[in-house]
């Protein structure tokens, strides 16, 4: 029996368990939209892989599962959709250009994300792809930012699907094995709640926090008659050098 969530629309048994049949399909557009749509951290992210791959054991109910099938198509199939909203969102960065970056603050997209998405990259090179797949918020801007920044396609696209299969396949397997440690299973289950709440709430203080900052930063520069620089001007700023996703972490 599924308990009452904290969250309802983000928890990832309640969403699995109203999709019904078409469970497995809206975990699998989830996970796209996690960095193919740009609204990663609207999403469940890492717990609904993990929850995924924990629902995937067989019960009196349903002997395969709640998907009914095996877990290693569930995971295959979240990988494959984890490595295609990579490179839709690699194709938004490289098509769309540093007009991206100008919806400034927009609550979707704001500067400070795609900013703290560049500290990863100003640090482990190319290998933020890989990395940032494990960093909510980042594994959202990441594929833009390097899309953007044009780094080479077929690096890109080689990073991300070794990403796609450690975080989508690999969190969902791991989801599964945990299944087989009853009591590690029930307290995921039982208190995915608490996780959530941190995660979400930690992360709309952190966002609030620096937008207000931003907001007063903005308005004391104009009250003191300062330059204030313009959407096109911090977007062509927002762009990273190609140079940095050819580096690794070692090379800073």
């Amino acid at each position: 029996m599924i308990h009452t969530a904290l969250i309802p629309f983000l928890d990832p048994e309640g969403i699995i368990a109203a999709a019904g049949p078409w469970a497995l399909l809206v975990v699998c557009f989830m996970v796209f939209a996690e960095t193919g749509l740009l609204v990663g951290f609207l999403l469940p992210g890492d717990t609904l892989l993990v929850i995924s791959g924990l629902l995937s054991h067989a019960t009196p109910a349903a002997p395969n599962g709640v998907f009914g099938v095996s877990v290693w198509i569930v995971a295959l199939l979240i990988g494959i959709s984890a490595f295609i909203g990579g490179e839709v969102g690699y194709e938004i960065g490289h098509r769309g250009g540093p007009k991206v970056f100008e919806r400034r603050e927009s609550g979707l997209f704001s500067v400070k994300n795609v900013e703290r998405t560049n500290a990863f990259f100003e640090r482990f090179g190319g290998l933020t792809i890989i990395l940032a797949r494990f960093v909510p918020i980042v594994r959202t801007f990441a594929p833009v930012a390097a899309g953007v920044g044009h780094m080479h396609r077929a690096r890109y696209s080689l990073y991300n699907f070794i990403g796609a299969v450690l975080w989508g396949f690999g969190l969902t397997m791991f989801g599964y094995l945990i299944g087989f440690i009853p009591p590690v299973a029930y307290l995921v289950r039982e208190y995915i709640d608490v996780i959530l709440l941190i995660a979400v709430g930690g992360t709309a203080l952190i966002t609030a926090w620096h937008y207000f900052s931003e907001r007063r930063k903005a308005k004391k520069a104009a009250a003191a008659g300062e330059d204030v620089v313009t959407d096109h001007t911090e977007a062509e700023h927002l762009v990273l050098d190609p140079e940095v996703f050819e580096r690794g972490p070692e090379e800073r």
